[in-house]
């Protein structure tokens, strides 16, 4: 993933009502494998990784880079929610020179069904319109995942096309802190 661009990281935590969102720290790395070895979260984003390389492969302090915002309530993490620049080489852009932001967020399955996926995701498009004025943001999910695509809808995206990736429809939709006319 390209970076975001210049901008001061990490930010100051985003706090919402029951939600901090944060950079990871050393205490966040077994969440960190649980998301990635978790069969469920990974329904729709090319299955689980095997927990033992998942082990040997995740540093110390995981996700430490912009971009990458922790999700904790009450102390402990619950998911993450990330800003990277979209591939020019995947389908799915708004932009003719294409790097667009692209929103993604992941959390623990006992987090699920509360709202945390919208309340984080909003705090970061927040904080990404303060840092980059105007800019759109692009969020895409499997057709299939039927909940990410009412998080989607939920935040303000708007789907702009569908496509084949990785074997299934996805969902494209676009963001934007810019006010729309009509």
């Amino acid at each position: 993933m390209a970076d975001l661009g210049p901008v001061v990281w990490p930010p100051a935590p985003l706090r919402t009502e029951r939600l901090v969102l944060r950079e990871s720290e050393a205490r966040d790395r077994a969440a960190f494998i649980d998301l990635f070895a978790s069969s469920e979260v990974r329904t729709y984003l090319g299955g689980p990784r095997p927990r033992a390389e998942l082990e040997n492969a995740v540093p110390e302090v995981p996700g430490r880079r912009p971009g990458v915002f922790v999700v904790g309530q009450d102390g402990a993490m619950i998911g993450i929610v990330t800003l990277d620049r979209r591939d020019a080489e995947r389908p799915g852009h708004v932009r003719p020179d294409a790097g667009e932001a692209e929103l993604s967020y992941m959390l623990l399955p006992e987090a699920w069904g509360r709202g945390y996926a919208s309340e984080a995701c909003a705090a970061a498009l927040a904080w990404f319109a303060d840092a980059f004025p105007g800019e759109p943001v692009v969020l895409c999910t499997q057709v299939a995942n039927d909940r990410s695509v009412g998080v989607a809808v939920k935040l303000g995206f708007i789907e702009v096309e569908r496509f084949e990736e990785f074997g299934a429809e996805q969902w494209f939709g676009v963001w934007s802190s810019v006010p729309r006319s009509g």
